[in-house]
């Protein structure tokens, strides 16, 4: 019987198999950006949703642990580094000690902040949150195992999970030191009893996370090491975009190894010794670890049911979100490995669940999702980079907009960044958007809206008819594409 089928197999749309214990329409695992789009997709078509969440309060990962306090101690860094090098302000922070705790407190009050708000999401639209471990019982029976003891059983035709991932930990590393950190604890820094604030630190992996935490931690004026196993920064980045992120990293102060593998992790006490194959031992006041994560896919009885993640813990599914086994169960965000990105985990959430109810889905709405990583300066990107275009041998040429060259930017004082265009020579056709600098999560959106146009309407010359404000950032976009436009015309 078909997912769409079984949700509609009753009057009320309920399974018609009755069981003992709670039936629903949909039950959704998990209340991260997947699981929050797929439960208020359901709710407002009508249906009778439950939503399991294993943290006493909704939200997810995203909210607790990751995306909304990262981002917030970012920002508080920021501000905290903007008045130290402000004339004006400098004298009042001069010889204060500022804590990490002290920068965490904003962070608490946005988390705060996004759990009411998102609580009241699920009251109004009558989503029924069960706080527990879920385990399957069998293919449309989900078991939840309360903090009180309490075990019911929720049973539906449709099943989404969406449970997310969790920071990958090498069983070799003793992460119950409390000099050895993952992106889950780091947060918690200021409360692990160390005799006095850290001045140093080795970031083991220099993917988005470890290049975000390098950029904190500097701003902070501890010195970094930041170990790469690779032979560039983020590598699936534009090459101009990978080597103004690698100068600006070190010219801030943070020392990057490459091409480096670690042999042990030596915890002492008052520090931590990375062991590296090449010979080098790097000794720091801690260690974050954030070299990969993994699906948490553990202990949810996947095996009785037939599904098997794979060795990172992630679930196997098609491109509808369906798992391979059974076409009632769907998996998105995390737990299904890339892009694993809390805006793609939303969209995925509503796809998966617009097919689940319809018998459809329009999964190209995601075929370019943005990317921004919150460095400092900030990164965003969206399309194809130059050494993709290379390669698919499409004529392509760029046009570039400097910050510093800005009005908006030289008011502000933050000159650092550039925007950078491909586009197709012959029809114009804007083919990849890429931005290093302040506010560029937010800029390359304007970039995003006019690739997204179908035929025509994606054309460099809107940015050279359009009028923009001035001064702004967004001028860049006609700067850029006048820059372009000269090569070619």
């Amino acid at each position: 019987m078909s997912a769409e089928a079984h949700l509609s197999s009753s009057p009320s749309g309920l399974s018609a198999d009755r069981h003992s214990g709670l039936d629903f329409d949909v039950v959704v695992l998990g209340s991260g950006p997947g699981g929050e789009g797929a439960a208020m997709l359901a709710a407002k078509a009508g249906r009778r949703v439950a939503l399991v969440e294993r943290y006493r309060a909704v939200g997810g990962a995203c909210t607790h642990l990751g995306t909304i306090p990262s981002k917030a101690l970012r920002e508080a860094v920021r501000a905290l580094k903007s008045v130290r090098q402000n004339p004006l302000f400098a004298d009042l922070v001069a010889g204060r000690v500022i804590t990490f705790p002290q920068l965490l407190t904003g962070a608490r009050r946005i988390i705060d902040s996004q759990v009411e708000l998102r609580r009241g999401f699920y009251h109004r639209n009558h989503v029924e949150v069960f706080t527990g471990h879920a385990r399957f019982a069998d293919p449309h029976t989900i078991e939840v195992e309360e903090p009180g003891g309490a075990r019911p059983r929720l049973h539906a035709g449709g099943i989404v999970i969406a449970t997310g991932s969790r920071p990958y930990r090498p069983p070799d590393v003793d992460f119950r030191h409390p000099r050895i950190f993952d992106s889950d604890t780091i947060l918690g820094l200021g409360h692990h009893g160390l005799e006095r604030p850290p001045q140093s630190i080795t970031i083991y992996g220099a993917g988005v996370v470890g290049c975000e935490y390098a950029s904190i931690f500097r701003g902070l004026e501890m010195k970094v090491n930041l170990v790469n196993n690779r032979d560039k920064l983020l590598a699936f980045l534009d090459d101009e975009i990978i080597d103004a992120l690698s100068y600006h990293l070190r010219d801030q102060g943070v020392l990057i190894r490459h091409n480096e593998t670690y042999e042990r992790i030596e915890p002492l006490p008052d520090g931590v010794v990375v062991h590296l194959k090449s010979g080098k031992k790097l000794r720091s006041d801690i260690l974050l670890w954030a070299n990969g994560r993994t699906g948490n896919t553990h202990d949810m009885g996947l095996d009785t049911i037939g599904i098997v993640p794979n060795g990172r813990g992630q679930i196997d599914v098609d491109d509808v979100y369906r798992t391979r086994v059974h076409p009632h169960i769907y998996a998105v965000g995390d737990v299904v490995g890339p892009p694993s990105l809390a805006s793609a985990a939303y969209d995925q959430g509503r796809f998966a669940m617009t097919h689940l109810l319809h018998g459809e889905c329009d999964a190209r709405l995601v075929k370019d999702i943005p990317t921004g990583i919150y460095t400092d300066p900030e990164i965003s990107s969206v399309g194809r980079t130059e050494r993709e275009l290379t390669q698919e041998g499409v004529p392509y040429e760029v046009g570039h907009a400097l910050f510093r060259n800005l009005a908006r930017a030289q008011i502000t004082g933050i000159r650092v960044g550039v925007l950078k265009l491909l586009f197709h020579r012959e029809t114009l056709q804007i083919l990849g958007v890429h931005c290093f600098g302040d506010q560029a999560a937010e800029i390359i959106h304007i970039g995003q809206a006019i690739m997204a146009q179908a035929g025509e309407a994606n054309n460099l010359r809107y940015f050279i008819n359009t009028t923009f404000n001035y001064p702004t950032m967004a001028e860049a976009y006609r700067v850029a594409a006048l820059n372009g436009y000269n090569r070619v015309f």
